[in-house]
């Protein structure tokens, strides 16, 4: 993202978090994405108020396509990343089935972050900026 509109970013995504009723969440099942010859991502997935979840990911998305970002255009799917299989090797595409019954507790989302992503061998994510949700 070019660093000028980080700061719009920024201010255009804060009435979407805070424009959110409370929400609560809580990991349920699970799945992957990619094939099963060559799973990519292992993820839980979330349910509770995750409409209203889905809702705040459209407010942000529009607040980014308004200040000319690129926004994947795929469905929001609500999911936790578990892991990641590296490329080129093995892969077990059977460990999606392990969280399938899998029901967690139930949390409060009381803020959400936006983190920036230091990729590379040893990725790392550093909060850049919190709103928190329903505080509007």
């Amino acid at each position: 993202m070019p660093a000028d509109r980080l700061p719009l970013l920024v201010r255009a995504a804060a009435p979407a978090v805070t424009a959110a009723p409370p929400l609560t969440l809580r990991l349920a099942g699970g799945g992957r994405f990619g094939t099963s010859r060559r799973p990519q991502v292992l993820w839980a997935g979330l349910d509770g108020d995750v409409r209203a979840l889905a809702d705040v990911a459209r407010r942000l998305a529009a607040a980014a396509r308004a200040l000319g970002l690129p926004v994947e255009d795929r469905p929001f799917r609500a999911h936790l990343t578990v892991g990641r299989w590296r490329p080129r090797q093995p892969a077990d595409a059977g460990l999606a089935a392990l969280l399938t019954d899998y029901r967690g507790p139930e949390w409060p989302v009381p803020e959400v972050r936006l983190l920036e992503s230091h990729l590379g061998p040893r990725p790392s994510y550093e909060p850049f900026e919190t709103w928190n949700v329903g505080s509007s």
